[in-house]
């Protein structure tokens, strides 16, 4: 069996990823090679990682909630039902700005987490060093 089919029969419950108060993060080089990674989002009003960039685009999915976006130099106010996309090497970052639990998905073109930190270290949404 391959890299490519082991990581199509692969099922990884929640509970087994790296996970926080916050979110939930799947790391595709650690799943058979996967070209990207995830994170879950269950965050609380107030809540959302600071100004950073990627070198790869990243995917928002906004299932639930509301999320203020920054993005480059626009902020804009988002709710369930809409996708958010962020360009290469772009700043951006979110907060939960709604009364309500906010869920939505991150989708990194990338198999690991390569995040640089523009408004100082954000311990909380730091994805934690995997052996």
């Amino acid at each position: 069996m391959n890299d490519q089919d082991q990581a199509a029969n692969t099922i990884v419950p929640f509970d087994d990823l790296e996970h926080s108060a916050h979110a939930h993060e799947f790391v595709g080089a650690e799943h058979g090679g996967v070209p990207f990674s995830v994170i879950l989002v269950h965050s609380q009003p107030g809540v959302g990682p600071k100004l950073h960039r990627h070198p790869y685009a990243e995917v928002f999915i906004v299932h639930d909630g509301e999320a203020t976006f920054r993005i480059g130099a626009d902020t804009v106010v988002v709710g369930g039902g809409h996708v958010v996309v962020s360009p290469p090497g772009e700043a951006h970052g979110f907060t939960n700005s709604g009364p309500g639990e906010l869920r939505l998905t991150s989708i990194h073109g990338a198999g690991r987490f390569d995040t640089e930190w523009l408004a100082g270290p954000d311990p909380t949404w730091t994805s934690k060093p995997r052996a």
